[in-house]
Formats: C-alpha cells, sequence, structure tokens
C-alpha cells in the first residue's frame, strides 16, 4: 500500500461514514492500483463490499459515494465501472508529492515506528559447530538477516542470535576426533575409528597443540582434558563459520552458548519449574511431558529411561531464558526437518505460564542446486556438499543473497546456477543493479535536479507508474513485519527496475531543449535512485554505482 493508497482508504471510509451512516473499517475493503491505466490511478471494490449491508446495489452506492469523495482534496476525477467499481483519478500534485519528500528525507521516508520499540529476538542459522554451512544455512541466513534489516528498520528493537549447540554427543565426537589427531600429529599410535571428523583444519590445529603442549595430554584420562579438546575443537569450528557468515554479510549480536545453559543451572531449574506442573508423569523410567494437552500430536520424553535430557528439555530452557531475558517476541528460523518442533516447543512454553503465541518459528524449505537441468549435490572441487563459501565465490554474494530470499520460503527452491553465473539481464540481480547504475550515470551527468511541492510535468504514464511504485516501499515493508516474508521486497527492487529501465528506454531524460522537464525528470531519477538503494540495503545487496555500459 502507498501512502496515496492508504489517504484514499481512510478518504473512502470518512466518505461511507458520511454517505450512509455507517462506520466501517477501512481494511474491510481494497485500494489497488489497476492494471489497466484507463481504469484510473487507483480502484476500490467498496460499493460491493457494503451492499448486503445497506441493502442497495453496488451501484447505486458507488454513484452515491462518488459524489462525496469528489470533494477530496486528492482526488481529479471519478469513473464508476462494471458492477460497482469505483476508480479514481489523483491529482499530479498529490501523486508527485512523494518524490519532494524522498529528496528531503532520504532513505528515513521509508522508516516507520511500527514496530514502536517492541524487543524481539530473531534465531537463526544455529548450525552445529561442526563442519562447513551448507545451502539450506544459506538459505535460512540470508533470510534471518533480511528480516532483522527490515524489522529494525521500522521500528523493532531487534538482537540476532546464533544457538551454539556446544553440549551435544557431535561434540563430544569432534573432540575424540582431534585427540586422536592430536596423538597422530606427536607420532604415537592413534585409534583411526575415533575419528568422526575428517577435516584438513582438525588435523591443521592437532598439530598446533601438538607442537605448543608437546606430550601433555597423551596420558591425561581426565574432565579436563576432554573438556579442552572439546573447547577448542569448538572454536575452530565456530570460527570458520564466521568467517564464512562475514562473508556472506551475515553478523549476529550474540553467540548463545547450549554449555553456558546448563552451567548457569538454568536447565536444571527449568526442569524443576515444568515438574511443579501437573504435565508431566513417569513410564517406563523415562519422565514425560503431557504436550498432546497443547495441540501436539504425541507427548514427549524430558528425561530418558537412563537419566540422560533429551534435546527437548534444553529447548524448553533455552526459549524460557529468551523470555526472561526481556524479550516481548521470539522468531525461530529452522530448516524443513525440524517442522514437528513447532507444537511442542509452543506447548513446553505454555506449560510454563509463557504465551506461546509470542513464538513465530518459520520453517525454511529445502534447496536444489541445479545446473543444465541437473540438481549438482557434491563440490566439483572437494567432492563433498557445496558450501556457502563456495557458492559465494562461485556465483558473488550478491546473487546467492538474492536467489535465496526471492521465493517465499515455505516453498522448495531450485538454485539455477546458470542463470546466477550470467551477467546479462536475464539475471534478476544483474538487472537490478544495472538499473541503479544506470540512474546514478544520469546523475553524474546532470544532477541539477529540483526539490518542489509538485513535479506538474511528469504526466507522462512511465513516470506516473514510476512515482506510484515508489510510494509502495514504506507499506511494503511493514506488510513483511505482518506476513514475515521477505521475497515481497526483493519482487519490490526487480520491479522498480522494470519501471525505471522501460522509463528510461521510452523517454528523454536530459533534454538540451526542455530545461525545465529535465530538471523534473533529474528529480524523479534521484528519488528512484535513493529508493532502490534503500531496498538494496535491506536486501543485504551492493547498490553498484557503476557497470559494464550503464
Amino acid at each position: 500500500m502507498s501512502e496515496i493508497s492508504e489517504k484514499l482508504r481512510s478518504v473512502i471510509e470518512q466518505g461511507i461514514k458520511e454517505t450512509f451512516d455507517l462506520d466501517v473499517d477501512k481494511n474491510d475493503f481494497s485500494v489497488e492500483i489497476p492494471k489497466d491505466k484507463n481504469h484510473g490511478d487507483y480502484s476500490t471494490n467498496a460499493a460491493m463490499r457494503y451492499a448486503k449491508i445497506l441493502r442497495k446495489s453496488p451501484r447505486e452506492i458507488a454513484e452515491n459515494l462518488s459524489k462525496t469523495l469528489q470533494n477530496s482534496d486528492i482526488i481529479e476525477k471519478i469513473e464508476i465501472a462494471g458492477p460497482g467499481f469505483i476508480n479514481f483519478f489523483i491529482r499530479n500534485d498529490s501523486l508527485t508529492k512523494i518524490i519532494s519528500d524522498i529528496l528531503k528525507n532520504g532513505e528515513n521516508y521509508f522508516k516507520s515506528n511500527i514496530g514502536g520499540g517492541t524487543k524481539i529476538m530473531v534465531e537463526y542459522v544455529s548450525a552445529n559447530p561442526t563442519g562447513d554451512l551448507h545451502l539450506g544455512h544459506a538459505r535460512g541466513a540470508a533470510y534471518g538477516d533480511t528480516l532483522t534489516r527490515i524489522l529494525s528498520f521500522v521500528g523493532y528493537d531487534v538482537l540476532r542470535e546464533y544457538y551454539v549447540n556446544d553440549a551435544g554427543n557431535q561434540i563430544e565426537v569432534l573432540g575424540n576426533s582431534l585427540f586422536e589427531r592430536y596423538k597422530e600429529a606427536l607420532g604415537l599410535p592413534f585409534d583411526l575409528s575415533k575419528i568422526g571428523y575428517q577435516g584438513k583444519d582438525v588435523i591443521k590445529l592437532a598439530h598446533d597443540i601438538a607442537a605448543q603442549d608437546k606430550n601433555k595430554w597423551v596420558d591425561d584420562d581426565s574432565i579436563e582434558r576432554k573438556d579442552y579438546f572439546k573447547k577448542v575443537g569448538t572454536k575452530l569450528e565456530l570460527d570458520k563459520i564466521k568467517k564464512d557468515l562475514d562473508l556472506y554479510r551475515i553478523h549476529f549480536d550474540h553467540y548463545q552458548s547450549e554449555l553456558d545453559l546448563y552451567r548457569s543451572g538454568k536447565v536444571e531449574n527449568a526442569l524443576k519449574e515444568v515438574k511443579k506442573t501437573p504435565y508431566t508423569y513417569e513410564l517406563d523410567g523415562a519422565l514425560w511431558l503431557k504436550t498432546t494437552e497443547f495441540g501436539d500430536d504425541k507427548d514427549r520424553v524430558l528425561i530418558k529411561s537412563d537419566g540422560s535430557l533429551t534435546y527437548f528439555t534444553p529447548d524448553i530452557s533455552y526459549h524460557k531464558d529468551k523470555f526472561d531475558r526481556g524479550y516481548d517476541k521470539l522468531i525461530d528460523i529452522l530448516g524443513a526437518d525440524h517442522h514437528g518442533y513447532i507444537a511442542r516447543l509452543k506447548a513446553g512454553l505454555k506449560i510454563l505460564g509463557y504465551n506461546p503465541d509470542n513464538l513465530d518459528i518459520a520453517i525454511v524449505q529445502m534447496v536444489r542446486l541445479m545446473e543444465n537441468g541437473e540438481e549438482v549435490k557434491m563440490s566439483k572441487r572437494t567432492g563433498n556438499a557445496v558450501t556457502i563459501r563456495e557458492l559465494c565465490e562461485d556465483v558473488g554474494v550478491d546473487v546467492a543473497r538474492y536467489f535465496f530470499i526471492s521465493k517465499p520460503i515455505i516453498s522448495h527452491l531450485d538454485f539455477d546456477l546458470g542463470l546466477a553465473r550470467n551477467q546479462s539481464n536475464e539475471n534478476p540481480v544483474y538487472y537490478i543493479q544495472y538499473a541503479y547504475a544506470r540512474m546514478m550515470s544520469i546523475l553524474r551527468k546532470d544532477d541539477s535536479y529540483e526539490i518542489k511541492d509538485s513535479y506538474s510535468l511528469l504526466n507522462n504514464e512511465k513516470e506516473i507508474q514510476l512515482i506510484k511504485h515508489l510510494g509502495e516501499l514504506k507499506h511494503v515493508l511493514e506488510d513483511v513485519t505482518k506476513v514475515k516474508e521477505v521475497n515481497i521486497v526483493a519482487n519490490y527492487a526487480y520491479r522498480l527496475a522494470q519501471l525505471f529501465h522501460s522509463f528510461y528506454n521510452d523517454l528523454t531524460v536530459i533534454d538540451k531543449d526542455n530545461e525545465a522537464l529535465t530538471k523534473e525528470r533529474l528529480s524523479l531519477v534521484k528519488a528512484c535512485a535513493i529508493t532502490l538503494k534503500t531496498t538494496l540495503s535491506l536486501l543485504g545487496i551492493e547498490a553498484k554505482e557503476s557497470m559494464k555500459n550503464d
């Protein structure tokens, strides 16, 4: 919704009250930009929406309502079409005012305070620190980062968190692998069957430890030794993950250690609180939680018969801790294999007295890497699964990010490597960046744009389409906070590029024979550049000021 369409909604809402003495909600009827320009700048179905309530035909309602609405200072003309659609032609000065608003305020024009300072924690990626980040992580990372950029932009107090799974069995395996490689580095017998991680980085770290500590750990079977090798192994893998995320322009405010939750007593305390509720029971030597009473498909085990905790127990503790840290809303971004996680976690929070509606869980569907119509399952270079770093080095960070966020996360994604490598307008990222480069090229030639209250000479269809689209961004961003789908912002950027290329190809911006029109068109170009740069920044994509043939 643009600023004009939002104002039009209010005008219609008030007009219905004045004409029919009926209180309505402005969100109950549509205000849209018609596909056919002959149907005006905006159209509404309000007359048909209230026909049953008013017991009148939509056409009659439209005719009576139009008489009232014609007095609005933003409306040039009203026409009634079909069974009762009302088409609005907006005054040029009302439409073009957005240009001066953008020029005066820059990116701040598109900001809002819809978040109202609400404290929201978004957890994403959270891959086990035992290996490289793969394409599923890449999609979740791009989505999470873009979402948090947008939430911050519209007034939320956002914390970006990575949950480090450093207390599970996989860390035991990592520590054992490193210890055996350490013995190997010293030239001592080692147990190959205990090496679960074969990475070169593990071997290098083992040699570094051997060079520094010599035989210190060889005959040491203490907890201290085991904890040491787990700790340095985890740090090695986590540092590697951080470097890859940095390349991908992903930055976290906080890394929360699972091990710290245990050591602080938070897991134990959460378990004690759960046991105080009437929703636990023992069966076959295990402790169960009655999650089925809150929508789960089956009850869940908290403590196994051997006395060890399930993964579910620290998960409940972790989310309890998130709320206890003062966050009003939580968002978890999880892989497709975590779909069953939603009901059980919400049930656990409900049992502990927290509102489960304050937790949103976004499930990121699977990614297939495609080349020449065939799925690419392994890296040609390493023979292993393709990593984030390899993909970024192959197609570039901008392309990788855009391709992952250009489709709704609830749908499976085929990542077309051929298209991603293509340096032409067929590649949507190239197409969008080329539009921005063209804008900047024009402004380098002549930057004599003006800030005026209205731009009366901008009345070509191409210009009006562009202006109306500029007005959409603020409300597109607010929509993201409701539907949590960032692809609508990627689509917005692509549409802006389309409209600008069409404008550029059909009209002369710098016309030496018409200085007044040139200045107004330059003002429009500058407003487009500010808008597109703002959009690309929210997507984590570079706005390139120069490209070949711009």
